[in-house]
């Protein structure tokens, strides 16, 4: 670490950047020299070889969808979408643009209703809280987000962005895709719309519309600079003041092509604007801008990327007459001139073993719950080191039942672990462990009539279907999942095991597919729920998470 901070320049004068107001550029940024930073800090050099090492796209290889990004001193925090989960709205923290940390949500709950609870046979897959904005102004932060589940849209403010505590202002409609702006007269804005993008002023406290406001459009046609034929309108929408004017960035989609970034410039907030395409490559897309301490300017922008989700890339900007430009010749590079990754596991996921010291939080933040939780039918505290998760109603499938605890799966290659004491199982109860999206994939044990097995399921086709079962005679099984995502094979193998030494391999993989309901990664997910009778509980020893899977032979049929 110290190595790595000797070849950091030092920070020039300069005043501080973030999303609100954005600062002036260096004096050798817009229209000078090319500006190298991506994802990642400072270039490393190994102490052994001396060998340059850099830190390469996409930065962080998981589901890390709709980013918006802040510079406080030499400070970098982002926040994310995590739609129907709980908590929500992640906030992660880095020092080098390359490395995150999660360190805290804005709300634990966003709403309590049928919906975000998954009672009475409703749901909120794929909705919940989407893109959100996030601003440091006069001392405190503010991250937005918008919710059609509730109609409103948030704003969530603190002065400790790390440890909270947050306060909330919500109010109607959910305006989309919004992105919060404080002008240099103090007055407060929210950017926003599909298409047409609008524009609204708010209350200087943000608590809401300012009356007597009327919206107004500012662009009448924001997909405009990527052609006529265009399939998703402009949206997502991220606003900075640079050196006194105002640029746009929203994403479009031109059919038949790949998502874009498109890029608006004014000199007054209301405009009128003159938009560019921005960039065209890979489908990377989505996202704004952020400066370093030392000049340096890139865009934070999101891929697609098959089954493992949305995943962040940095592109190096360079101003050239006062635009931005980003890439590489147009180009998304795959190497960045900062330093190296060192990878997601402890800081985005990581291993669990369920044992916790005085006052350390029951979950540890990179887990989120399928849902909002039903907080008196789990314990981590009910048998010290197990994570349990007790049955308390009656549910007809995996997706509907509450309680299902997720974190993230990781690329290119992952693998999550766990080992489960079944003894106090019910009949109908079924646990294990999970791979979480509409075309799901399961192995656990089912106990049916007194008799336990175990059984994977597999919903590749849209609906679960029993691909495995194996009668069990003991009380304690181990189980385990690898995810292939490198070169988009999209692949899960599912093993058990009856020492957590030798495994066997289910005789059928699961064909991940990214779908639109759910809109979003596939998560490692631990599930219990009852069919016929309530008050059974499955016991998990643990959860490790490795960023590799191991090369094995098929089991013998």
């Amino acid at each position: 670490m110290d190595l790595l901070f000797t070849l950091i320049p030092a920070a020039i004068s300069l005043p501080r950047f973030d999303s609100i107001k954005p600062v002036r550029p260096h004096k050798s940024a817009p229209g000078t020299r090319a500006l190298w930073f991506v994802f990642v800090a400072a270039v490393a050099i190994t102490p052994v070889s001396g060998q340059v090492r850099q830190a390469q796209n996409p930065i962080i290889f998981a589901d890390v969808p709709d980013m918006a990004m802040i510079r406080v001193g030499d400070t970098y925090y982002m926040s994310s979408t995590t739609m129907h989960m709980s908590p929500g709205l992640p906030i992660m923290k880095s020092k080098d643009l390359v490395n995150w940390k999660l360190v805290n949500y804005a709300y634990d709950t966003l709403a309590d209703m049928d919906e975000l609870n998954l009672n009475h046979g409703k749901n909120s897959y794929g909705w919940g809280s989407w893109a959100s904005s996030l601003r440091f102004h006069d001392g405190l932060y503010y991250v937005t987000t918008f919710a059609q589940t509730t109609g409103k849209t948030y704003i969530f403010t603190t002065r400790d962005i790390e440890k909270g505590p947050w306060k909330v202002s919500a109010f109607s409609p959910a305006y989309h895709d919004n992105s919060l702006f404080f002008d240099d007269d103090g007055r407060v804005y929210l950017v926003y719309g599909g298409g047409k993008i609008k524009l609204v002023e708010l209350n200087a406290d943000v608590s809401g519309v300012k009356p007597g406001t009327a919206e107004q459009v500012v662009i009448e046609n924001a997909s405009l600079p990527a052609g006529e034929n265009v399939g998703l309108p402009a949206e997502g929408s991220q606003l900075f003041k640079v050196n006194g004017k105002y640029y746009l960035f929203n994403i479009t989609w031109p059919k038949g092509g790949m998502r874009t970034v498109v890029i608006h410039r004014a000199d007054k907030i209301t405009g009128p604007y003159e938009g560019r395409l921005a960039l065209q490559d890979l489908g990377v897309a989505q996202g704004g801008l952020i400066d370093t301490p030392d000049g340096n300017w890139y865009a934070y922008l999101f891929r697609d990327f098959g089954s493992v989700g949305r995943i962040p890339y940095l592109v190096p900007v360079t101003w050239v007459d006062g635009w931005p430009v980003l890439g590489v010749e147009g180009k998304v590079p795959t190497t960045l001139n900062l330093p190296p990754g060192m990878g997601l596991i402890p800081n985005i996921v990581a291993a669990d073993e369920f044992t916790r010291k005085k006052d350390e939080p029951a979950l540890p933040l990179v887990w989120q719950w399928n849902h909002n939780p039903d907080p008196a039918h789990w314990s981590i505290t009910k048998r010290k080191g197990y994570l349990r998760l007790e049955t308390a109603r009656l549910d007809t499938s995996f997706v509907s039942a509450r309680n299902t605890l997720t974190q993230r799966t990781i690329g290119p290659q992952c693998s999550g672990t766990t080992s489960l004491d079944v003894a106090r199982m019910k009949d109908g109860d079924f646990a294990g462990i999970a791979l979480l999206q509409k075309r799901y994939g399961l192995i656990g044990v089912k106990n049916m009539g007194g008799t336990k097995s175990v059984v994977m399921i597999s919903a590749e086709s849209g609906r679960p279907v029993e691909k495995f079962s194996a009668a069990l005679t003991q009380q304690t099984v181990y189980f385990k999942i690898e995810c292939d995502f490198l070169n988009l094979n999209d692949t899960a193998t599912f093993f058990y095991s009856l020492d957590g030494k030798s495994w066997t391999a289910v005789d059928a993989k699961l064909k991940m597919a990214y779908t639109l309901p759910h809109f979003m990664g596939y998560r490692f997910g631990l599930f219990n729920y009852a069919t016929k009778m309530i008050g059974g509980f499955a016991d998990f020893d643990f959860f490790h998470i490795e960023d590799q899977i191991a090369t094995r032979t098929m089991p013998e049929k």
